[in-house]
Order: C-alpha cells, then sequence, then structure tokens
C-alpha cells in the first residue's frame, strides 16, 4: 500500500474497527491525515479520515478529533428521543466517592457502539423509502430530496461514529479507573460474538490504551459465542420460549402513526405509506444521521411530538420484551448477575443459567481478583440485567395507549449506542478504624438509588447486603430459566 502522501504514526497506531457501505469489517491502523481530507479506499482497506461535510472521526495519534457528530450537528431534542438508537449521553453528572471511601473495583458493562440497521430492519426501511421516491410529484417540498436520494447504509454493522463512541469511552474510563490500574492490573475484556460487539470492546481497549499513552494496553481476552442456545451472559439467545413486544409495540403504533401516515400520504399521492412505512421512516432518521453525523432528510418529515411518541415505541419495546413486562425476561439477566456476584466476592460462580461453567471456571478465561471488568453486550440483553437486579422498576406496567411522562424507563437513557452500567466496589473508613465494602451503580452515569438493599443517600449499599438482595439471580431465576425450555 503507497503510504507515500501520508505521515505515519509511530508504532503507537491507534487501531480502530469500522465499516462503510458495501465493505466488511477490517483492521487497519488509522494514520494522521490532514484534517478533513477524503477518505481512500485501498482493497478492503478505509482510512477513517473523511470530508468534514460528512462528519466522520479521525484518529490520530495526539487525540479523538472530529469536523462535529451527531451530538453536536443536531439538535439534542431530537436525538436523545431516537430510544434505543440514540447516542450515547450522560444521564446525569457522574459522582465521586463520597469522602471516606476508595473505588477498589469497577465493573463496566457496555453496549455496542452506533451500528447500521440490521440487515431485516434495512430491507423494511428500504421498502418505505421506495414508496415515497417512486412518487412523481410531491404536494411538499420537504419530500424533494428524494428525487436524488440513494440509500446510503450498510447493515449490521459499526459506524465509524459508533467506533469513535467506544474509544471515547475507553479514554473515560482510564482516566475515571486510573488510581486501581497498574501492569499487574490491567481491565480484563469480554465481548459478545457479534463484530459490532467485538469491535466495540477493541476500540474501547484502544481508548483506554491511548490515554494511558500506551503505558497500559489491555486486550479483548475472551469472545462469548452467539450461536444458537450457546451459554452466554451478555446476549439474550438462550430462552427460546420467551415471547416478545410485538403486541405491545402494535397497539401503540396504531395509536399514534395513522395521523403520521395520512400526512406522508397527502404529501406524495399514491405512496400508501402504512403505519409500519412511518416507523421505519423514522427510524431512518436516526441510522442515517448516525451515519453521516449531521440530520438526515428523514428527520424534517416528523415532528419533534412525533419523536417523542418514536421513544415510547422503543420504551414498550425493551419494557415487554426482555424487561418487567416480558415473564421470561428478567431471567435473562440472571447468568451476568451472578458473574458480578463472583467478581465482588471473590468467590467461584455459581450459577446454572446462562454461565459457561468451562470458561468461569478458569482463571485463565474468569479471573477473580481485578480491579476492572470490561464486558460489551447488546440493549435487550442489558434491558434483562436491570431487570433481574431490580433496577428501574416500575410502579404499574408501562401503558399500550398513554405514555406516562413521569416515568423513569425512558428507552435513550437505559440503552442509547454505547450505553453502560458500571457496578463500582468502594472501602469506605468509618471512624477511622472500621472498614466496611460497598457497592454502587451508575447507568449511563446516573447514580442508582439501590432502594432493594437499602442504599444511602449516595448510593451505597453494603457488598453482602447487594449480594443478599439478588435472590433472584442467586436462586437462578427461581424456576424461570427452566420456562424457557419448556
Amino acid at each position: 500500500m503507497n503510504v507515500s502522501d501520508r505521515e505515519l504514526l509511530d508504532s503507537s497506531d491507534i487501531k480502530v474497527f469500522a465499516a462503510l457501505k458495501d465493505d466488511k469489517y477490517s483492521f487497519a491502523p488509522i494514520h494522521r491525515i490532514s484534517i478533513c481530507r477524503r477518505a481512500r479506499t485501498m482493497g478492503n482497506i478505509f482510512l477513517l479520515s473523511v470530508l468534514c461535510t460528512i462528519g466522520i472521526y479521525i484518529i490520530s495519534g495526539a487525540a479523538v478529533t472530529s469536523c462535529g457528530d451527531v451530538t453536536t450537528n443536531v439538535p439534542k431534542e431530537l436525538w436523545t428521543n431516537w430510544a434505543m438508537y440514540s447516542p450515547y449521553f450522560a444521564a446525569d453528572k457522574y459522582e465521586s466517592a463520597p469522602n471516606g471511601c476508595q473505588i477498589t473495583q469497577a465493573n463496566i458493562l457496555q453496549r455496542h457502539g452506533a451500528r447500521y440497521p440490521t440487515a431485516s430492519a434495512g430491507e423494511r426501511i428500504m421498502a418505505a423509502v421506495a414508496k415515497l421516491a417512486a412518487v412523481q410529484n410531491y404536494t411538499d417540498s420537504s419530500l424533494d430530496f428524494l428525487k436524488n436520494y440513494t440509500y446510503p447504509l450498510s447493515s449490521d454493522l459499526l459506524v465509524p461514529f459508533g467506533a469513535a463512541q467506544s474509544f471515547s469511552a475507553g479514554q473515560e474510563h482510564f482516566e475515571r479507573y486510573k488510581s486501581i490500574v497498574s501492569e499487574d492490573q490491567l481491565p480484563f475484556v469480554r465481548a459478545s460474538g457479534s463484530d459490532r460487539v467485538i469491535h466495540s470492546a477493541t476500540n474501547w481497549t484502544a481508548g483506554f490504551s491511548h490515554a494511558s499513552n500506551h503505558v497500559y494496553n489491555p486486550s479483548l481476552s475472551v469472545i462469548l459465542s452467539e450461536s444458537d442456545f450457546a451459554n452466554n451472559t451478555l446476549d439474550d439467545n438462550m430462552c427460546p420460549d420467551a415471547g416478545n413486544s410485538d403486541e405491545q409495540t402494535g397497539t401503540w403504533l396504531a395509536t399514534y402513526a395513522p395521523p403520521i401516515a395520512a400526512r406522508l400520504n397527502e404529501q406524495a399521492p399514491g405512496a400508501n405509506v402504512s403505519i409500519s412505512d412511518v416507523y421505519n421512516l423514522m427510524t431512518l432518521c436516526a441510522f442515517e444521521s448516525v451515519f453521516i453525523n449531521r440530520e438526515s432528510a428523514f428527520c424534517n418529515l416528523f415532528t419533534q411530538a412525533e419523536f417523542e411518541e418514536l421513544e415510547y415505541y422503543g420504551d414498550l419495546d425493551k419494557y415487554y420484551n426482555t424487561g418487567y413486562g416480558q415473564e421470561l425476561g428478567p431471567v435473562q439477566g440472571v447468568g451476568y448477575i451472578n458473574e458480578l456476584i463472583a467478581r465482588l466476592t471473590d468467590e467461584p460462580v455459581s450459577d446454572n443459567t446462562q454461565t459457561n461453567h468451562t470458561l468461569d471456571a478458569s482463571p485463565e478465561t474468569f479471573p477473580l481478583g481485578r480491579a476492572i471488568y470490561a464486558d460489551f453486550s447488546h440493549d435487550n440483553q442489558m434491558i434483562a440485567i436491570y431487570a433481574a437486579m431490580g433496577l428501574f422498576r416500575q410502579v404499574t406496567a408501562l401503558n399500550l395507549t398513554s405514555p406516562d411522562s413521569t416515568r423513569n424507563w425512558i428507552t435513550s437513557r437505559l440503552v442509547p449506542f454505547s450505553a453502560r452500567m458500571i457496578t463500582e466496589k468502594l472501602i469506605c473508613t468509618s471512624g477511622n478504624v472500621n472498614q466496611t465494602e460497598y457497592v454502587r451503580i451508575f447507568v449511563n452515569d446516573a447514580l442508582q438509588p439501590l432502594e432493594f438493599c437499602g442504599g444511602d443517600q449516595h448510593g451505597l449499599c453494603t457488598v453482602d447486603a447487594f449480594v443478599t438482595s439478588q435472590t433472584y439471580a442467586r436462586n437462578n431465576g427461581n424456576g424461570d430459566f427452566e420456562k424457557c425450555f419448556a
């Protein structure tokens, strides 16, 4: 490969995984290039530098920079209502350890970064776009862009912004927890076995390394298979008899989408846009925006209030798919919680659900006594883990036709792209004599009250109280896991 027109970085080149349309993932060092130069394609290797006009990140030896990204180029009130397709944002300001307490362990559970639509979702989106694009004369100029529109998205893989999200998270986590990092205490990293999750993990390790000036260089140690019924605590693939959220989301779609479909059909006579098309076109606003790092033209077809209705669709989807509204949803998070208990207590894993007994019994693939653990997963699995643990419990089930404006079950705050739950262990001293181990939990930097284990004003539970509170997990789901295979 001819690199004479680029200044190569040194041996500490940052390695970032991302995918562009019509190409597979590739692994390549990122070279220092004049900011906003055009991207080049050489075989299967994409250099992740592109024109400012599409705002893709540029990774240099000094820092992650950009020509702007979706969180700066799109109004926040828009992208924070894309539900599970929202970019990560801190739901609150992170709180340092209380006086007299020191963090001794951090257990990071993180969703993969922003991605393209899945293959099946992409097909539905393109079918909806085709209906609008086939119309000869629009009655509203907001649709005129479709006359020259080409669908730009690939499927399933990370978009470059999604790669940068994980890199940035790695940097942030090093800065936050560097006091417990040493050459003998590097983060232990696992990932569920899909490409976008694996590459999010390696981008995180690259960001962590970069923030330490390459003094501390963690690596991805374990990839858990996502094949059917493989024992995997980071994927929701082990409960074949679990239901889904189709009925509940379908009810809400039939509630909010008909007026939108009617408007689009007036603006595009003969398009015959359905309520399902409405959902697919609204999600295209999100998917295309995170790819081009600016507001997609499809976003202008809908109002702010309609995107808030899209958010509620995502809320219902997660609640009734693997959350509290699904009988066999929470049990899918049990295995991870039992692994978390093992790490917090420095004792072997005790679990008869999703854990891989071979991997969890080996100190090579499930070491105890580490200061930082980082696991990379999916949104549906993180929701199951929240529910199994007791986070975000609702007083009443989410209503299918009337959102409760006071609810705290808001998907963009629970599992946006690159979401993270962090369980910290701390040692706190009382009266300069007694030292007690505590737990506190953050979800997207929002400190959780942990009322189920007696959390205090700092969100602190003793480790013992936390473990005691997790009876559902410690009892292997109280028989629910067996119902997965009834």
